[in-house]
């Protein structure tokens, strides 16, 4: 009887191993991904800062477009973002404030910068998914100018 449950015992002593083997790369894909996550959405919160830096500098009355480019661009390679994003979009215009009130002049940016996933683009690449490789990131802010609001 004893010689049987030493046996039984010996039996199972490689499941841990299995289950192990079984369990990392999941858990591994699953920590990879926050990581890479929490990279995309870092960069995110930048072009968004990007483009209200950006509108903050047009709002100004002396600034130009090129201007306002060049403060975007600077405030994106001083936060680590050195890939070639193309320029931002500076519109010029004018909304309504309420039904039949003033109009006030405003000015809106865009910015767009290309993000490639560093863990899960390769691995989802590697079973036929390439739509997670790349990615544009964009964010607008709209401010109102200094200028005097129209009657």
């Amino acid at each position: 009887m004893i010689r049987a449950l030493r046996r039984a015992r010996a039996a199972d002593s490689g499941a841990e191993l299995i289950e192990f083997a079984i369990a990392f790369p999941i858990l591994l894909l699953v920590i990879t991904g926050i990581v890479d996550f929490a990279i995309m959405f870092q960069r995110y919160e930048v072009v968004s800062n990007a483009a209200r830096e950006g509108a903050r500098v047009a709002i100004l009355p002396d600034f130009t477009e090129d201007q306002v480019k060049a403060r975007v661009n600077s405030y994106l390679s001083a936060s680590g973002l050195t890939a070639k994003a193309p320029d931002p979009k500076v519109t010029y215009g004018t909304t309504v404030l309420g039904a039949g009130g003033p109009t006030v002049n405003i000015v809106t940016v865009v910015v767009k910068y290309p993000h490639s996933f560093v863990f899960i683009g390769p691995a989802a690449a590697l079973v036929g998914a390439g739509s997670m490789a790349d990615i544009t990131l964009g964010a607008s802010a709209t401010m109102r100018t200094e200028a005097a609001a129209a009657p």
